[in-house]
C-alpha cells in the first residue's frame, strides 16, 4: 500500500473529512483532533498495513505511521486540505474537558513538537563540527569552523523566535505578531542596553517601568508566558479597536500592552524560573546524579505511550540552554530508546514467526537509531517480555551514564546516530566514549533478557493483526443483505475497490433489512448508524458499510437494532434503513460487505450460492 492509498484509508477511518477539526505531526504520529472520537474506526487502523497503533491522548487521536509520517501528512493534506498553520482570533469553539495535567501536556506538547526538526538539525550541526575538529580536520580558528558554528548556533540563538511561532498556534493567537514579540526580546539594540545597564549599575526604563537586566537569547520560558498573555490581550484589542480603523489599532494595542508586560514583568519570571531549574538540576547533580536517569531509562516507554514524554523535553532543553549540557533527560532517554530497539532485534531473532521476524528488526533497527513509537505500539505494548526487558535495559544503562555524569551538549532524537551530540570542543573525549559504552550497556541487557525471557506461544502476544491466533477452522458467511452480489471491483469508491480495507463482496440492496452473516459479537455500530462491525466466533473482523458516503446523512434513515457488544446469530436482525428515502437523497446503496483481517486467512472467496455468501478457509 502506497502512502496515497495509506491517507485514505486513514480518513476514512478517523470518519471522514468532516470529522477532521485540526491534523499536525510530530516524527512518528499523525496527530488528529476529531470533531467526535466515536466516528474513528480504531480496529480497521490498527489492523491496516503501514500503521504500527492508535493511541487517544490528551485529546488528540493518534495514528502511529514511522519514518513514512510526513509523506503520509502529505498525502492527507493534499485530499483535505488542512494545514498546520492555520489559527483564529478569539477561538470559542467548545473542547474536550481535560485535567490540569492533560492540558498542560498538550500545551507543551504542541508547542515543541513543531522545533523537534530545527533542533535535531542544530544538535548534529554541533556534533559534526566536535567530530572534525576532534579528528583535526578543522582548526576552531579557522573560518569553515566559524561559519559551521553559526549556522548551528542560529537555532539556539533564534529559539524564541521559533517557539513564538508554535505557541502561538497553539494559543490561537497571530503567530506573526507573537514572533514579532521574539523580535523584542532579541533585538541587539536591547542586547546592548542591558550590557551598559550592568556595567554602569543603571535600570533601563519605559515610562518609569524598570526593565529587568537579562538576555533572552536561547531562552525558553520567557516567550512562552508573552504569547500566552498575548492570546488574552490580542481578543480583548480586535473588542474594543472601532471596526473603521481595527486593522491598525488592533496589533498597536496588542504588541505595546503585551511587550512592556514582557519585557517588565512577563520576561524576568521566565528568565529567573529557568534559572531555578538550572540550579536545582545542578544541585540534583550533585548528590544523586545517578537518579533521574536511571528513572527516564526505566519509565520512559510508559511515558511515551501516554504522550507525557513531551513535557520532560523541555527540561532538557533549559539545561542546555542555561548550562551548555544536559545530563539527565537525554541520557535517560538514549539508554531507553537503545534498550527497546535491542529487545525487539532479540525477538527478530527468536521468533519463527516470518512476519513477527520483519517487524521486530524494522522497528528494532529505528528505535536504536532514536525513534521509538513503532517499536513501541508495533512490538512493546504487544509482548510484554520486551517491555520488562527494555525497562530493565533502559534503568542499567541510564545508571551507569548518571553514575559518571555524562553530558549531551546538543539534543536530536536520542539514539545511535545521535551520539555525536556526546562531543564537545570543550569537553574530553572520554564523555562520548562514556556515552558510547551507556548505550552499549542498554542494549546488551535489555538483547539478553528479552532473548531469555520470550517464549513463542500465545500467552506471550497481546495482540497480533497478522497472525493466524484463533484460526483453526473455516467459517461460512451467509448473505447480510438480499439483492445482487458484486466484486469489490466494482465498487465506485477506491477505498473498497482496491481492497485497502480488506477483501470481501458488495450487495446492492433491494430490501432496507442488514441480517447477521456469522455467529459472533456486534463490535461497533458507527454513530451514524450506516455501517456495523461484526468479530465472528470464528475471529473475522467484519465490517458492513451500507451505501457510499451515507456518513452525511448523520444517522438519517437508519435505525439500528442491536448494540455494541451484543451477541449475535447468523440471520439475526441488525440495522434497518430506508432505500427510497435514501436513493432520493442521491446515495449510491451499494453495500461493501469486507473482511478487514483478510491476512488471517488463506483464502476468501464469494458465491450467491442458496445462502451462501463469503466463504473463508483458514
Amino acid at each position: 500500500m502506497n502512502n496515497k492509498e495509506l491517507a485514505k484509508v486513514i480518513i476514512e477511518n478517523v470518519g471522514g473529512e468532516s470529522n477532521i477539526k485540526q491534523l499536525s505531526h510530530c516524527f512518528t504520529r499523525l496527530r488528529f483532533t476529531l470533531s467526535d472520537d466515536s466516528k474513528a474506526n480504531t480496529k480497521v487502523l490498527e489492523s491496516t498495513q503501514g500503521i504500527s497503533g492508535v493511541v487517544t491522548k490528551g485529546g488528540q487521536f493518534q495514528v502511529v505511521i514511522g519514518s513514512e509520517v510526513s509523506n503520509v501528512f502529505r498525502e492527507i493534506n493534499n485530499l483535505i486540505d488542512i494545514t498546520e498553520d492555520e489559527f483564529e482570533l478569539g477561538n470559542t469553539e467548545k473542547k474536550e474537558k481535560l485535567t490540569f495535567f492533560d492540558k498542560f501536556v498538550d500545551i507543551i506538547q504542541g508547542i515543541f513538537t513543531p522545533i523537534l526538526a530545527p533542533l535535531t538539525a542544530a544538535g548534529m550541526l554541533k556534533a559534526v563540527l566536535a567530530v572534525i575538529v576532534a579528528f583535526k580536520w578543522v582548526d576552531k580558528a579557522s573560518s569553515t569552523y566559524q561559519v559551521i558554528n553559526f549556522m548551528a548556533d542560529a537555532t539556539f540563538y533564534f529559539l524564541p523566535i521559533l517557539l513564538a511561532n508554535s505557541a502561538a498556534k497553539k494559543f490561537k493567537c497571530n503567530p506573526y505578531l507573537a514572533m514579532m514579540l521574539a523580535g523584542m526580546l532579541l533585538h541587539p539594540n536591547f542586547s546592548t542596553m542591558v550590557a551598559a545597564a550592568k556595567e554602569g549599575g543603571m535600570a533601563v526604563t519605559i515610562f518609569g517601568l524598570p526593565i529587568y537586566n537579562a538576555t533572552y537569547s536561547s531562552s525558553v520560558i520567557p516567550i512562552i508566558l508573552g504569547v500566552y498573555l498575548m492570546s488574552k490581550v490580542e481578543p480583548i484589542a480586535d473588542k474594543i479597536s472601532p471596526k473603521a480603523i481595527k486593522f491598525f489599532t488592533r496589533p498597536l494595542i496588542t504588541m505595546f500592552v503585551v511587550g512592556v508586560a514582557t519585557l517588565c514583568v512577563l520576561g524576568p519570571i521566565g528568565y529567573i524560573i529557568s534559572n531555578f531549574i538550572a540550579t536545582c538540576v545542578n544541585t540534583l547533580n550533585s548528590y544523586v546524579g545517578w537518579l533521574v536517569p536511571t528513572v527516564m531509562g526505566i519509565v520512559m516507554p510508559l511515558l511515551v505511550m501516554t504522550g507525557t514524554h513531551h513535557s520532560i523535553t523541555p527540561i532538557g532543553i533549559n539545561n542546555r540552554m542555561t548550562m551548555g549540557y544536559d545530563t539527565i533527560v537525554y541520557p535517560g532517554q538514549l539508554a531507553s530508546n537503545v534498550a527497546q530497539g535491542a529487545a525487539a532485534l532479540a525477538v527478530s531473532i527468536k521468533t519463527k514467526n516470518s512476519e513477527l521476524k520483519q517487524l521486530c528488526s524494522a522497528t528494532g533497527i529505528t528505535a536504536v537509531c532514536g525513534i521509538t513509537e513503532p517499536v513501541l505500539f508495533g512490538v512493546t505494548m504487544k509482548i510484554r517480555t520486551t517491555l520488562i526487558a527494555s525497562m530493565i535495559g533502559g534503568g542499567v544503562g541510564g545508571l551507569f551514564l548518571g553514575v559518571l555524569g555524562i553530558k549531551n551538549f546538543s539534543g536530536g532524537s536520542p539514539g545511535l546516530l545521535t551520539l555525536p551530540s556526546y562531543i564537545s570542543t570543550d569537553a574530553p573525549m572520554s564523555n562520548f566514549y562514556l556515552a558510547c559504552a551507556g548505550a552499549a550497556i542498554a542494549f546488551v541487557v535489555s538483547f539478553a533478557v528479552s532473548y531469555f525471557l520470550y517464549k513463542e506461544k500465545k500467552d506471550d502476544v497481546i495482540e497480533s493483526t497478522n497472525s493466524n491466533v484463533n484460526r483453526t477452522v473455516s467459517d461460512i458467511l451467509i448473505q447480510p443483505i438480499k439483492g445482487d452480489v458484486q466484486d469489490l471491483s466494482e465498487v465506485k469508491d477506491e477505498t473498497f475497490s482496491k481492497e485497502l480495507m480488506g477483501k470481501g463482496a458488495a450487495i446492492i440492496p433491494v430490501e432496507g433489512k442488514v441480517y447477521s452473516p456469522v455467529d459472533g459479537e456486534v463490535f461497533n455500530i458507527f454513530r451514524t448508524k450506516h455501517a456495523i462491525s461484526l468479530k465472528s466466533d470464528n475471529g473475522a473482523d467484519i465490517i458492513i458499510h451500507v451505501g457510499l458516503d451515507t456518513v452525511k446523512l448523520e444517522g438519517k434513515y437508519f435505525e439500528a437494532l442491536v448494540k455494541n457488544g451484543d451477541h449475535i446469530k447468523k440471520g439475526d436482525l441488525l440495522l434497518e434503513f430506508d432505500i427510497e428515502k435514501i436513493k432520493s437523497e442521491g446515495y449510491d446503496l451499494t453495500t461493501p460487505v469486507v473482511i478487514v483481517n483478510a491476512n488471517d486467512f488463506k483464502s476468501i472467496k464469494h458465491t450467491n450460492k442458496n445462502s451462501e455468501f463469503i466463504i473463508l478457509e483458514a
